[in-house]
């Protein structure tokens, strides 16, 4: 199911991944299917704080995380650039749905338990 927010729905996710021939495609599509998860998570469950947005934004992360195997078997990895341009699509999808004073680096952090 898309993401009911259209300004989501309309944004090309990861682009400058896509772009960028050392990300192979078929796993940045996972990134992205991270990313739209996460977007509807955010609709499903309505989060009323940035304390509550973190705790979806951290999971996302995590997922993220477990990508880094796959991008090393198909010759690539999650680098600064890669990192860059996740945090801006995590920094994209909480503005997009009202947190425009989330911050970016706490958006992509992981959880400590």
């Amino acid at each position: 199911m898309p993401p009911a927010n259209q300004q989501i729905a309309d944004h090309a996710f990861l682009k400058g991944m896509y772009q960028d021939d050392y990300y192979p495609d078929h796993v940045v599509d996972r990134g992205k299917e991270i990313l739209l998860r996460l977007c509807e998570r955010i609709e499903a469950e309505r989060p009323s704080s940035l304390a509550e947005l973190y705790v979806l934004t951290h999971a996302a992360t995590e997922e993220f995380n477990e990508l880094e195997a796959e991008f090393g078997a198909a010759g690539s990895e999650i680098e600064t650039v890669a990192r860059e341009v996740i945090a801006e699509d995590f920094w994209f999808v909480a503005s997009a749905y009202g947190f425009t004073d989330a911050d970016v680096e706490e958006l992509i952090a992981t959880r400590d338990w």
